[in-house]
């Protein structure tokens, strides 16, 4: 099995910085893409970022220009470097992974907080 655990997170002003990292264990040789999702009080969870085993990097316009997701694949671990935070990045970010059969992984989550 792959577990994933995200670490980094916490608090910021708005303009300030922050960075996730996620770390793959276990059998990761099967994985084809990872990325960020991030899910808001009362909003649905949103795609943030994407990066694939061919090391496509996709974002969502929200975060283009401020978001960097990048992957380290020695250490089986991806980033989030997060600059210009606004207050609507405000929620909990959900790293996944997709292995052969489309099985989707998801780290345990890790909050993200910006204030005005």
């Amino acid at each position: 099995q792959v577990q994933l655990v995200e670490s980094g997170g916490g608090l910021a002003q708005a303009g300030g910085s922050l960075s996730l990292s996620c770390a793959a264990s276990g059998s990761t040789s099967l994985i084809k893409k990872m990325g960020w999702y991030r899910q808001a009080p009362g909003k649905q969870r949103e795609l943030v970022a994407t990066i694939t085993q061919a090391g496509k990097i996709d974002y969502i316009d929200a975060v283009k220009g401020r978001f960097t997701v990048s992957g380290d694949h020695a250490k089986q671990t991806i980033y989030l470097q997060m600059h210009t935070l606004k207050s609507e990045d405000s929620a909990i970010y959900f790293c996944y992974a997709t292995r052969m059969g489309d099985i989707i992984i998801w780290g345990q989550g890790i909050q993200v907080n910006v204030s005005s």
